[in-house]
Order: C-alpha cells, then structure tokens, then sequence
C-alpha cells in the first residue's frame, strides 16, 4: 500500500505541475489576446502601410517622425515542454505559432499607440523583425521571442483623411 501511495505523489507532482501550467499558461494567452483586440479596435481608425510613400497625402502642421517599439514574449514551460516533443517526432511547432503571433500584435499596436499619442493618425513603411533572445537559454525550455517595429508616424492631409 505504501509503494502505491509513493507510486501516486511521484507521478501526481509532476502531473498536477504539468496541468497548472496548462491552465495558468491558457489564462495568460487568453487574456493577453483579449487585450490586444480591445487594443487593436482603439486604433483600427489609423491607416497603416508598409509602401514607402504617404498614402493619403501630408498634413504639414505635424512633421513625419520614425517611431520603433519592441515586444518580447516568453513561452510557458508546458509549450517548450510540448514542442521538444514535436522536435524529435519533427514537423511544425504549433505552440510557438501563438508566441509569434502576439509578440508581432503587441509590438506593432505599441508603434500605433505612440503614433496616436504624438498626434499622427497614419503610419507608413512598417517594417518588422524578429529575434530569437532564448539562445542558449532556449535549450533549458525558455523560449523568447522579441519583435521590434519601425514605421513613419504622419498626420494625413484633410483629403487623405476624408478618402480613407
């Protein structure tokens, strides 16, 4: 009776571990995506570009300024735990994809946010990269990712503005 009980905490820590990860780490995603579409719809009125020019023409009452922000999101251990499984059976990381995703939404919403604080209601030549920060970290399950973006805030011109 004694080796059954031994049996069930050696395997229900880890196991009860393993599960509070999984729904700890689902709240946090969950919540984080909530509060980028509640985000997102707060600056959906902005026009956002990647071509080089200013589409909608230039309000010159507020000169063009380059504006940069940077996102870095961490993945639970549960994921990284995941996807070192699906590294030996080989094939596509899906438990990164959300990773990826919500670091390129939080950092592309942080350039618009500062656009939209300095009075601009456009961005052009949006340019994204991404980085794999975790290095040799990433070997002990801590994956990192970080995103940083680059775009012209500008203010459009009154007809630019009543076109878009």
């Amino acid at each position: 009776m004694e080796g059954v009980v031994g049996l069930l905490a050696q395997l229900g820590i880890p196991l009860g571990l393993i599960l509070l990860g999984l729904i700890a780490g689902r709240a946090v995603e969950r919540a984080h995506f909530s509060e980028l579409r509640r985000r997102e719809e707060e600056v959906a009125h902005m026009l956002v570009s990647d071509i080089r020019t200013f589409p909608g023409g230039v309000d010159t009452s507020l000169q063009p300024e380059m504006i940069i922000s940077q996102a870095v999101i961490a993945t639970d251990y549960l994921k990284s735990f995941l996807a070192g499984l699906r590294k030996i059976l080989g094939g596509e990381l899906t438990s990164y994809l959300s990773l990826m995703e919500r670091a390129r939404r939080e950092a592309l919403l942080r350039v618009l946010e500062e656009a939209r604080a300095k009075g601009y209601d456009a961005v052009c030549n949006v340019r994204l990269d991404t980085a794999d920060i975790g290095g040799a970290v990433a070997a002990k399950g801590v994956v990192m990712v970080a995103v940083v973006v680059s775009a012209t805030g500008y203010k459009r011109s009154a007809e630019g503005a009543l076109a878009a």
